[in-house]
């Protein structure tokens, strides 16, 4: 029978690998790929993801990367914009092509039929290497080629068909731009060999481990990884619920009584998005807490305590006043703690601000 590791076990291993037990000072680029790429849907928030990891990082760090087109937004991994590396966008998007293939053609399938993929491939990459663009005016452009069909659409079909990058300013610290998109081939200018299926189970291991076969789908969004998963030269576990848990044979996996920190973590963190089973970060009165969001389209900004998550926290700005609430789930034990981390964060987030710290109490939907 394959070994029990606890809960608490898998959630120190979980931290250690998130870089999240304590600041690493590996480069923004070593961290980015040891990560796989860091969500960043939204311009900016991401920013905070890598102030949690990096021992003094500073948001020229990143920012500079993206200018320098080392670091490269594109849709990746579930088919969202992910922050990752120029090698990782090329050798991660064929492997992963099928997951932003299968939402499309179930979204804009009907509405493509009758286009030879081909030519609109050629076509949306012709006419964005010529100028970056928008969906909205790669749509009306590739509207005047097919008349007939939604422009929405044909711009989706080019998303699918062809790797695009999100260009600068968009996603630079402190600046807006249009939500503009070029090829990555002739944003990055180079080409590397597609990543493996068994390579890129083995970087999520390396990150996310131990995990389930299904922790790894729902990471990636790809299916059918057992086929993968089962030949490869991994070790294995059982959580308390009786899953099998894979992990590289050569991984850390600390002693479960490691103290974790309080970390502040950003809305769309993989910590939370790259599970199955979330069990390892989010106690059923965080579940119970964050039925609160349900409907609200606000993505909470965990607080996490002892590893777990434990409350959420917002930023209100006003009169030159940046204040960090702390809105507690359930009372947070080292409270000082979490308000110090506050404090460091509004350092980051407003450094020419006054600084203040507001504690509420969050009650969950029953």
């Amino acid at each position: 029978m394959d070994p029990l590791i606890s809960r608490k076990a898998l959630n120190r291993a979980t931290l250690d690998r998130q870089l999240l037990l304590r600041r690493t000072g590996r480069s923004v680029t070593e961290v980015v790929e040891h990560l796989g790429g860091l969500q960043a849907q939204t311009p900016h928030t991401w920013y905070t993801g890598l102030w949690t990891r990096i021992e003094g990082f500073k948001p020229a760090d990143a920012a500079d990367l993206l200018l320098s087109r080392d670091l490269v937004r594109v849709a990746l991994q579930r088919s969202t914009i992910h922050l990752v590396t120029a090698r990782d966008c090329l050798a991660m998007r064929p492997l992963l092509q099928i997951v932003t293939e299968r939402g499309t053609k179930g979204a804009f399938g009907k509405k493509l039929a009758g286009v030879d993929l081909e030519e609109l491939a050629a076509a949306g990459r012709e006419l964005l290497e010529g100028r970056p663009m928008t969906f909205a005016d790669l749509g009306r452009a590739l509207a005047e080629r097919w008349p007939r069909h939604d422009p929405h659409a044909l711009g989706q079909g080019v998303r699918w068909l062809v790797t695009l990058v999100q260009v600068p300013p968009r996603g630079l610290w402190g600046k807006s731009g249009p939500v503009a998109h070029t090829s990555a081939e002739s944003w990055l200018g180079f080409e590397t060999p597609p990543m493996t299926p068994a390579e890129l189970v083995r970087r999520y291991l390396a990150a996310f481990g131990p995990a389930s076969v299904m922790d790894v789908q729902t990471w990636s969004g790809l299916t059918r990884l057992a086929e993968v998963v089962e030949p490869m030269d991994l070790v294995r576990f059982r959580d308390e619920s009786g899953r099998t848990l894979y992990d590289l044979p050569d991984a850390v996996r600390p002693p479960e009584n490691v103290p974790a920190p309080v970390r502040l973590m950003y809305d769309f963190d993989n910590l939370f998005l790259s599970y199955a089973d979330r069990s390892r970060v989010i106690t059923e009165t965080g579940l119970a807490a964050l039925q609160g969001f349900m409907g609200t389209n606000v993505v909470p900004r965990a607080i996490l305590v002892d590893g777990c998550v434990a409350g959420d926290w917002t930023v209100t700005r006003a009169k030159g006043t940046s204040t960090l609430n702390l809105h507690q789930w359930a009372p947070i034990a080292v409270l000082d703690e979490a308000e110090a981390e506050g404090r460091r964060l509004l350092e980051f987030l407003a450094p020419d601000d006054k600084h203040e710290i507001a504690v509420f109490d969050r009650p969950s939907k029953s």
